[in-house]
Parts: structure tokens; sequence; C-alpha cells
């Protein structure tokens, strides 16, 4: 298990059962949530780009919206 967990993993394991997973075993949830939560820091850098070009403190979900469709 890693020490730096951020997204929970029920969550994790919620989110694959709801794609179709029967069973999932904890190393696949591990590495589910490693990946994720990669992705979230992506897009969360990429938003931030976008809220300070558009000169606000502040990320709406516009910002977000757009980091993620790169």
């Amino acid at each position: 298990m890693t020490k730096d967990k951020i997204i929970p993993f029920a969550a994790v394991e919620r989110l694959a059962r709801k794609a179709g997973a029967e069973r999932i075993s904890s190393s696949a949830v591990e590495a589910l949530a490693d990946i994720l939560k990669d992705y979230a820091k992506d897009v969360s850098l990429r938003a931030v780009k976008y809220s300070k070009y558009a000169k606000r403190s502040t990320i709406k979900r516009e910002d977000v919206e757009l980091a993620a469709s790169e």
C-alpha cells in the first residue's frame, strides 16, 4: 500500500465496479488509484495555468474542463 494515498481505495473500487468489474484485486485498486492521482495532478496543473492566464487566482469549472480536454 502506498504511503501517499490520496484517493480512497473504496472509491476506486466503486468506480471499477460501476465500470463492470465483478472483482478487482487490491493491487489493481492501488494501481488504478495511482494512475487517477497522477491524472488529477496533471489536470490540476493545467487548470492553474489557464486560471493564471485569465488573471484569476480561482480555478473555475471551465479551467478544469479545458485542462481535461487536452
